[in-house]
């Protein structure tokens, strides 16, 4: 289930409104605007399905977006779908603009069923018994245009959870779990 997190504060709708008031640059009234819209793109190789959003706007995430959001981020291997942490999203738009990118990220891997993450931890040691993407909290990616090390080095930057970097493979892992890097 989606849970609010962020409300536009009377400070912030002031500071945007002086904004427009002053006839600030076309570029910075759109930085203005990511404070008060996040969109986020995902292509999944797995499925060749494509998803741009805006997930969160005025204040408040928007249901209907995170419920697609879930449906292409879903275990492409059972068809099962969970929701996805909302947390999440925001450590992938935060990291998409640190990136400087309007791409998609492209998705490896999004949530996993307890029987693929076990089918996969079997198979491989370094498959978590455990995953974070068994509850919707991890995400396993790359940007298109971006060097994986780049991709890896900002996540890292951005402190908001876990990063593993699999070069070999040709993706990123992000989560919302506590801080580390691999």
């Amino acid at each position: 289930m989606f849970k609010p997190k962020a409300k536009v504060s009377r400070r912030g709708l002031l500071q945007f409104g002086g904004a427009l008031a002053l006839g600030l640059t076309p570029l910075a009234r759109a930085e203005a605007t990511v404070r008060f819209e996040r969109s986020i793109g995902f292509h999944n190789l797995h499925t060749g399905e494509n998803l741009t959003r805006t997930y969160w706007a005025a204040g408040a995430y928007v249901p209907e977006a995170l419920t697609e959001i879930d449906a292409i981020l879903r275990d492409w291997r059972t068809g099962d779908v969970h929701p996805m942490e909302p947390e999440l999203l925001d450590f992938l738009h935060d990291l998409r603009l640190a990136m400087d990118s309007s791409e998609p990220f492209h998705v490896i891997s999004g949530y996993r069923s307890p029987k693929t993450n076990a089918k996969l931890a079997a198979a491989s040691s370094g498959v978590a018994k455990k995953s974070l993407h068994m509850r919707g909290m991890a995400i396993d990616v790359s940007l298109p245009g971006r060097e994986l090390a780049d991709l890896r080095q900002a996540a890292i930057d951005l402190q908001r959870g876990g990063v593993g970097f699999y070069p070999k493979s040709g993706f990123i892992h992000v989560d919302i779990g506590r801080v580390r890097s691999w």
